[in-house]
């Protein structure tokens, strides 16, 4: 869960003259957000296929990562070779040129390319990434409407595995960076 604050006049001026930054006519504002933390790796845990560990995130059976609290994304769908997560771009994501930051994309891509891999992966089984090749295709504004990103597992086998994804607009349908990667397949246990 993410929440915003907006700072009232008397906080703002009181953080202005105390801060070396100088705000234009806005507002200060805070970001909070809260996440339940992944349990350890229980045997029960490492009995569990890929898809079978996404699909128990998805049913709330099983915390998602905390990273899709920080960044605000989520999982949406999970099947066999396959993984959906959509992001929220805003204010708390720009860079200093004023477009949402491209490792706001990155981390989705990331997300949803290991996350296809995984999906074909049997239990006691996990990946890393060896290389992400992203294209960013046109930017993303703060006000830019959520984002889908949909990864698909080309090829998993006994040592590497290799993903493409691409990220949308949910309601432009607009194409805004895509990407390929190459995983290690980890062995657990």
């Amino acid at each position: 869960m993410t929440t915003y604050e907006t700072s009232a006049p008397e906080a703002e001026a009181e953080a202005e003259a105390d801060a070396d930054v100088v705000e234009i006519g806005a507002a200060l504002r805070s970001r909070t957000h809260t996440w339940q933390p992944r349990p350890e790796m229980t045997p029960e845990i490492l009995g569990m296929s890929g898809l079978e560990i996404l699909r128990a995130s998805l049913k709330g059976e099983l915390p998602g990562a905390s990273m899709m609290s920080t960044l605000g994304f989520r999982l949406t769908e999970a099947a066999e070779g396959v993984a959906v997560f959509e992001g929220d771009p805003g204010d708390h994501l720009l860079n200093p040129m004023g477009t949402v930051h491209g490792g706001f994309l990155a981390t989705l891509l990331d997300s949803a390319l290991g996350s296809s891999v995984m999906t074909l992966l049997p239990a006691g089984t996990a990946y890393t990434t060896v290389q992400l090749g992203v294209h960013m295709i046109r930017p993303v504004m703060a006000d830019t409407p959520t984002l889908r990103c949909e990864g698909t597992a080309l090829h998993v086998g006994r040592t590497t595995a290799t993903a493409e994804a691409r990220v949308t607009g949910t309601r432009d349908g607009k194409l805004y960076a895509h990407a390929t990667t190459t995983c290690a397949i980890l062995r657990m246990g």
